[in-house]
Formats: structure tokens, sequence, C-alpha cells
């Protein structure tokens, strides 16, 4: 993706704020700051993804006013279609290097002057989350990673990114751990904002706010999730010991083809093998894939945690 120059410094800023539109009369959006906006956003329709998790917005540097807001004229939203979360993993967590982007401190958002903690450990704060959707699906958060509002992601003013937070929710009771990438939400009274997946996880999508409690995760406490592959199986192929066939990682799919060889290339750069770069007709015109496999499920992990640290957050696994 390419950045002005420029923008680099303000990408530091980047946040959320507001609850997104939904049903509920109190939930109208409030706008959030922003990063430099992500180019080449996917294609607006793609086999495998989801209808709920597709981009229906382009990003534009001038939407983002410095120290400010993205696009205030905007409201959020929920995608139009319903968000299945039964086959989204929540992320493992695991200690990351310090993000170069988005850990400065102080840093300054409408006025307001905020401290970022050096270390997570011990974090526990309560207070009221909201979530966002939509408008910023697609956009680069603050650690320069691509928001993706159909994974377990979050956003928070004072951790370290990235971070790991079990996030529960006190009126019902259900929990999710949650990757903080992000700065926000610049709205007062909210101490977390989470993806759309995390809110529906938690219930908060239906409601706009919800009382959490926000506990930091270090030294990988929590158990790993099984991973439950994105489409069904086709045609049988040969299988691992464990019955299981050969999985593909599908790391994106891009309008422009510069674009997705760029990723392909960081790819193998990184020593990931069996990478393609695939073109495909869909109903609005051409896109590129970028594909890797397919490979056994017991290198899977593996080329998972590869590909996030290349800051491509949200592979998606599909089994042959």
């Amino acid at each position: 993706m390419r950045a002005l120059p420029g923008l680099l410094a303000l990408a530091l800023l980047a946040g959320c704020a507001g609850k997104p539109v939904k049903p509920p009369p109190q939930a109208a959006a409030a706008p959030r700051p922003a990063t430099t906006a992500a180019a080449n956003p996917p294609a607006a329709a793609e086999e495998g993804v989801p209808p709920a998790c597709l981009q229906v917005r382009e990003h534009r540097d001038e939407d983002y006013t410095p120290g400010g807001l993205y696009a205030p004229g905007v409201r959020d939203s929920a995608p139009q279609h319903a968000l299945d979360i039964s086959g989204i993993p929540e992320p493992v967590p695991r200690a990351e290097p310090t993000s170069a982007y988005g850990n400065r401190s102080p840093y300054t958002v409408l006025g307001k002057s905020y401290r970022v903690l050096q270390r997570a450990d011990g974090y526990v704060e309560r207070g009221l989350a909201s979530w966002y959707g939509q408008k910023f699906h697609g956009r680069l958060t603050s650690s320069r990673e691509v928001y993706d509002m159909c994974s377990f992601s979050a956003a928070h003013k004072t951790l370290p990114l990235p971070s790991y937070v079990r996030v529960t929710n006190l009126d019902n009771g259900r929990s999710a751990i949650v990757r903080v990438n992000d700065r926000g939400p610049f709205h007062a009274g909210r101490i977390i904002d989470l993806s759309y997946a995390a809110a529906v996880k938690l219930g908060v999508d239906r409601t706009g706010t919800a009382r959490v409690e926000v506990e930091a995760i270090t030294g990988g406490e929590a158990p790993r999730p099984a991973l439950v592959p994105s489409v069904t199986s086709r045609a049988p192929t040969p299988t691992s010991p464990d019955g299981v066939g050969r999985q593909i990682v599908q790391v994106g799919a891009y309008r422009d083809e510069s674009n997705a060889r760029r990723i392909a290339g960081q790819l193998r750069d990184s020593d990931i093998r069996d990478v393609q770069v695939e073109k495909v007709r869909l109903h609005e015109g051409w896109v590129w894939r970028v594909r890797v496999g397919p490979m056994a499920p017991a290198v899977l992990e593996g080329v998972l945690e590869r590909i996030r640290t290349l800051g491509l957050p949200s592979p998606r696994v599909f089994s042959e």
C-alpha cells in the first residue's frame, strides 16, 4: 500500500470513535480520527468472502483532518448482510514486537493529550465499549495494519500496539479475546472500540454500547482456539493422517494486479512457499487473488503466523 510521505506522521494519530449506526435510536455514529488510506481496496465481491465482509467505501487521504477526525460527515454502519462468526477464530495471544507506528507518546487528538502505556501487564479496566464497522473497513489502523471488521480486533487509547485483551460484556457474561491494533475511541466515557465481529460475539452490535471489563493477556494465558475453514470442502483429495484435507490460505483479492504481485513478493521474501497470483473474473470485473498452498494442516498455523507478521492480519483458510 502507498502512503503520502507528508501524512506518514499523521498515521500515528489514527483511531476510532463513536457508535456505528444500528437499530437502537441512541446508536448514532460519531466520527473517528484516521490514518492514511489503504490503496487498492479489496474487490467488491470475491469467492469465499462473506457478503458482510465486502468493502463498500473507497478511502481517501483528503477525508482526514490532521489531529482530528476521519470523514466527519460520513456515518458508520453495520454491514448490510448478517455476519456468521462461527468460522472466525479468535486471535492467539503471543509476544509481538511493539509496532513502529501508533505508539508515539504523548499524542494529541481533538485537543486532548494521551500517554501510551509502556507495558500492558496488569491492565484491567471497566467502562463502556462501542464498535466500528463499514466506514473504516479496509482503511489503515494506527499501527498501519488494514482494519478488517470481520476479524477480532479493537482500538484503545493507551495500550501499547499490538496488545491482546479479554473483553467481557458485564451485562450478558459473553467474552472474547481481541488484538488491539488501533487507537480510539475518542468519545467521552468509552474505553474500547471493538471490531464488528467482536461486537457480534459479545452482543454489542445490537445495543451499540455495553458495560465491559477489559483485561490484558500476557504470557500466552489464553487457550488456542480451533481453526475452522471458511468454506466447505470440495472434491476429495489426499488427506493428512488425521483425516483433514490439505489447506489453502487466501491472503487477499485485489483490483490492482501490481498490488497483488507486491504482496506475493513480500510473502516469498519471507520464505513462504507455493505463493500464487490468480486472475479471476467476477461480476464486477477482474480481480487478482493471492493464495498460498495447498499445504498439510500440520504446517498451516506456522504459515498463518508468518503472514500476520507482515501486517496482513486476516488470511482466510480453505480446504481442498
